[in-house]
């Protein structure tokens, strides 16, 4: 005899805030899957492409991850009406929090370092959210616990729940997605995808997913100068720390839970200088300025290619444009600002230039 569903899960606020979440899922479109035009490479019979996850509503990747820990902590009951949602993040895992909050009425607090971009925390307010600076990377996670216990909230805690909050089996999840999408293509089953590493939780969705299907395809990480992760990937030693990344999103000073490090792998680690000038390749061949982290993914997907392309191997190589570069003007596209922070970007930029010419 099939039980009717108990009323806690259905109705009141608790339904509601799950209806809400799913109806606007079902208004969004999927991403696109971007060929990368890349005529020596493509000649080699390798072929490049980026899913753009710049184009979901609050404009990265972390609309996907906000979206599943919403959903994960109301039906964990950590989440109810008026609460108080709180989380650390350099950014953008703020700013679709902050949509998802605003769609469900709950007051929302983004603990973050001083040096995020202007652009990201103006986009947090315009979703009627409050920004809580701290002065490094590491005081956020310490900052964010003591906010929720001031206020009785929730701290949604991305570097934790990450890989686990996304059903990594489907239900349209990233990479079930690139798979549909690379259906009709020459190599539908890619040989590598590529993904850089802030919380962990994409490559450990991709990386199970991979898995699970039987799929004979491998997951890289390039791993930006200043991070923990490759040490860690190296050494399992979880307990290492580093000084954080520059490359806004990804990369952290500590080791993550969300990290699994036998879903990974390879990891490449990337210098700031090449992450930067990948940046501005990548954005001059699209024809659209694209965002550092996803710079950081093209120097993975290019040194990949290239050691495809030496071994006689052909392929296709999956990565993400995580984000719009327009977040970044008087950051990361600003030749005065770079200079500044990371100096002379003109050997890098030859140095990409040519791996992009063939």
């Amino acid at each position: 005899m099939q039980q009717t569903p108990s009323s806690s899960s259905c109705s009141g606020w608790l339904g509601g805030a799950i209806r809400r979440i799913e109806a606007d899922y079902q208004r969004s479109a999927d991403t696109h899957l971007i060929p990368l035009p890349l005529p020596a490479l493509a000649a080699a019979g390798i072929d490049l492409y980026l899913k753009d996850e710049s184009t979901h509503p609050t404009g990265s990747l972390k609309h996907r991850l906000a979206r599943s820990l919403f959903l994960y902590a109301l039906c964990n009951g950590w989440v109810r009406e008026g609460t108080t949602i709180v989380e650390a993040s350099s950014g953008s895992t703020a700013v679709s929090e902050a949509y998802f909050a605003r769609l469900l009425g709950l007051p929302f607090i983004a603990v973050m370092p001083r040096s995020t971009s202007p652009e990201k925390v103006a986009q947090i307010a315009f979703y009627g959210a409050r920004c809580h600076f701290v002065d490094h990377a590491a005081q956020v996670y310490e900052e964010a616990h003591a906010l929720a216990e001031q206020t009785g909230g929730h701290y949604m805690d991305q570097f934790t729940y990450a890989e686990r909050a996304t059903d990594w089996r489907g239900n349209n999840n990233i990479a079930e997605s690139m798979f549909q999408q690379m259906a009709r293509e020459r190599h539908p089953v890619p040989a590598w995808i590529v993904v850089g590493a802030g919380t962990g939780g994409t490559s450990a969705t991709i990386g199970r997913y991979l898995r699970y299907r039987c799929h004979d395809t491998q997951v890289c990480v390039p791993d930006p100068e200043g991070s923990v992760f490759s040490a860690y990937h190296r050494s399992g030693d979880a307990t290492l720390t580093a000084a954080g990344s520059r490359i806004e999103g990804i990369g952290r000073p500590r080791v993550e839970p969300s990290f699994i490090r036998s879903l990974v792998d390879r990891m490449i680690e990337v210098p700031n200088l090449d992450s930067v000038a990948a940046m501005h390749a990548l954005s001059a061949l699209l024809g659209r300025k694209v965002g550092p982290s996803t710079g950081t993914n093209f120097v993975g997907m290019l040194a990949i290619a290239g050691e495809m392309r030496a071994a006689g191997r052909q392929g296709s190589i999956l990565s993400l444009l995580c984000d719009a570069g327009e977040r970044y003007l008087p950051s990361y596209h600003d030749a005065t600002w770079v200079q500044n922070a990371f100096g002379d970007i003109g050997p890098a930029q030859r140095r990409i230039d040519a791996l992009v010419a063939g």
